[in-house]
């Protein structure tokens, strides 16, 4: 437990910039509040049309006075106040001048680059990493290819108090899976549900789009896509509070990396955290420090084969310095260089 009096981030002025994503911007914010921080939060993005979102990524030219304009407004807006510290989660459209801004008008500031995604699907913030003082990222192939620091992601504070209770608890499915559709993960999980039915294991699945346009058009376009059946997405996403109370009722949780991603998703700390078991196709995760084999098991996305005997056994707990280090209070702690690298 930390003492708020002596907790580092005491009155700390953190200015943070992030896209909206799932509300996860607003649980790093209050975790740096409840830590003793004032934290102001801006999204990174100068409108979340559809047309915004998908011009920033394939034509970021026809948006850049857009974004030029968002960033000199923000700059009117915190001109007076000064930081010590910038967070900048993920880079997809912060220019170099708001940047150079920081740095003359808060002279002793840190500027701090995470991303959650990796390069190859987003490259965007790899044209500002030299303005910041710490640089991380969750994919450790990334960390090693631009020699940045390697920081997996977290689970937040409501699934460290699910754990508590998760231990022994009677569960309503065996296997669970939400997430947003994309890539072949409908394909894969299907095909895990088939699994699940010959051994008669419960499975339930969730699959969310943002947009339904965007959703018609990867039906047409994607080959991955064409099999999906329109009656299993849903275009509203889930709450926080919902994937926790059907993480309360799931023995394990599935995750279904994307293809080009090999650092772990937030699914994977948010099942782990709350003390479920994780079937997964990402195979990276035999090379982390909490990968125990009755806790998680590892499946082919190609072939995937689901061992009965994986799901009678108990959740094995995390280490106590392991867990807290995957918590969000964790990760907040080691990006701000208040301790040392968990190392994954």
């Amino acid at each position: 437990m930390i003492d708020i009096f002596h907790s580092p981030f005491k009155n700390k002025d953190i200015l943070f910039m992030s896209i909206r994503f799932f509300d996860y911007e607003n649980l790093i914010k209050e975790e740096l509040q409840s830590l003793g921080a004032n934290v102001d939060w801006f999204d990174e993005r100068p409108s979340n049309s559809l047309y915004t979102k998908a011009a920033i990524r394939v034509s970021r030219k026809s948006v850049e006075p857009n974004i030029e304009n968002y960033f000199n407004k923000l700059i009117e807006t915190i001109k007076h106040k000064q930081y010590d510290y910038f967070l900048l989660i993920k880079g997809e459209t912060t220019p170099k001048f708001f940047l150079d801004f920081l740095k003359y008008s808060n002279p002793k500031i840190q500027l701090i680059f995470y991303t959650w995604d990796s390069f190859a699907n987003n490259s965007a913030g790899l044209s500002i990493l030299n303005c910041f003082d710490r640089k991380y990222t969750f994919d450790r192939d990334d960390a090693k290819k631009y020699n940045i620091s390697f920081r997996p992601l977290f689970f937040s504070k409501n699934y460290e108090i699910l754990s508590e209770n998760k231990l022994g608890a009677r569960n309503t499915y065996d296997l669970s899976f939400i997430g947003t559709a994309h890539s072949d993960r409908y394909n894969v999980s299907e095909k895990i549900k088939i699994e699940c039915n010959k051994k008669s294991l419960s499975m339930f699945t969730f699959y969310y789009s943002p947009s339904k346009i965007l959703f018609e058009l990867k039906k047409i376009f994607v080959n991955d896509f064409r099999r999906f059946d329109r009656n299993r997405i849903s275009f509203e996403s889930l709450s926080h509070q919902q994937i926790i109370n059907l993480f309360q009722n799931s023995k394990a949780i599935l995750d279904i990396n994307h293809p080009n991603q090999k650092g772990l998703t937030m699914r994977t700390f948010e099942a782990l955290g709350a003390n479920c078991k994780l079937v997964t196709t990402n195979y990276e995760i035999t090379t982390y420090p909490f990968y125990n084999t009755s806790n998680i098991l590892v499946i082919d996305r190609n072939n995937p084969k689901i061992e009965e005997d994986f799901f009678k056994t108990p959740f094995v707990k995390i280490q106590e310095n392991l867990f807290n280090a995957m918590s969000l209070r964790g990760w907040c702690f080691e990006i701000f260089g208040f301790t040392k690298p968990s190392n994954g």
